[in-house]
């Protein structure tokens, strides 16, 4: 089975120094197989076989942890699922840039109560869309500037543990 790990928050502004040489090497000492990395924002793209995401988030965290001593929330995704966020893009043909459609992959996900706080705060320049474990979002603002980057939201006032990916992002990891 094939999985797709996305590291939460290493190698960004010089904090949670992560090299993808030993990312991969703990990789390999945890029995996964075929293991490669997608650039240096933690992107780990593996094969082993068919389990429970949550429990493959909880070994790789605990091996990063035992590796570089960082607490670094995992979350996982088959790459079927990842197939699947790129077929269902609730924004396609609504951007020009990349860079502009972000995913947000969610270790859990939202409750409704929470849908819908998140969902009210669509505008002209931030929209949302909510499916499954993921988040959209179409940014017409700076990411800096932006109510799930910026303010982190998610996090905040959500509570929920999640990372992002732009949309080219998305789509290279289905091609390793």
């Amino acid at each position: 089975m094939k999985y797709v790990a996305f590291l939460r928050g290493i190698n960004v502004g010089g904090k949670n120094k992560v090299k993808m040489e030993t990312l991969r090497e703990v990789c390999d000492a945890l029995g996964f197989e075929n293991v490669k990395t997608y650039i240096n924002s933690g992107n780990v793209i593996f094969e082993t076989a068919k389990t429970n995401d949550k429990k493959l988030a909880e070994r790789l965290e605990k091996a990063i942890e035992k590796e570089f001593a960082l607490n670094i929330k995992v979350m996982i995704r088959a790459i079927s699922e990842i197939e699947s966020i790129v077929k269902n893009n609730p924004f396609a043909g609504q951007f020009e840039n990349d860079k502009d459609l972000h995913v947000f992959f969610l270790d859990e996900e939202l409750p409704q109560e929470k849908r819908e706080m998140l969902l009210s705060n669509n505008n002209a320049n931030e929209m949302f869309a909510v499916q499954n474990r993921e988040i959209f979002c179409l940014l017409r603002v700076s990411v800096l500037d932006s109510l799930l980057m910026g303010r982190d939201y998610i996090g905040k006032k959500l509570k929920v543990s999640a990372t992002a990916r732009n949309w080219r992002t998305v789509n290279k990891v289905l091609e390793f």
